[in-house]
């Protein structure tokens, strides 16, 4: 019996030896992202009407939309990236990208804050 565990440890380690690694070197090599990834939502805010219909749909609440003052709020640590606001939104000026947002140290951190400012565009 433990002849048998050790020659299938054995084997098992001769045989990575020759493969290559699981994972990638990742400062060095950048991962590729498929067009279906789900990643982080983008708002074109130029386009943008602010009618709230993202901020209804959304399953955690974590869009909040002001039509006064024209700002958009993500709340990327609440966000469970389900797509529903980027399928509500009229105009389509919501955008699903395929790469992560960064990672951050605080909750106060990861919200995106958007606003509209007389035809310009200022991600603050």
């Amino acid at each position: 019996m433990r002849k048998s565990l050790v020659f299938t440890f054995t084997k098992t380690i001769s045989r990575n030896f020759f493969k290559k690694p699981a994972t990638l070197m990742y400062p060095f090599k950048q991962r590729e992202f498929y067009p279906a990834t789900r990643g982080r939502i983008f708002n074109a805010i130029e386009q943008c009407i602010f009618c709230g219909l993202c901020s209804r749909k959304c399953p955690t609440n974590a869009i909040t939309v002001t039509k006064e003052s024209k700002e958009f709020d993500l709340r990327s640590l609440q966000c469970i990236i389900c797509g529903s606001c980027v399928d509500a939104c009229p105009k389509k000026c919501l955008i699903m990208q395929n790469h992560y947002s960064s990672s951050v140290e605080k909750n106060t951190e990861g919200v995106y804050h958007y606003e509209q400012v007389e035809n310009k565009t200022e991600p603050v």
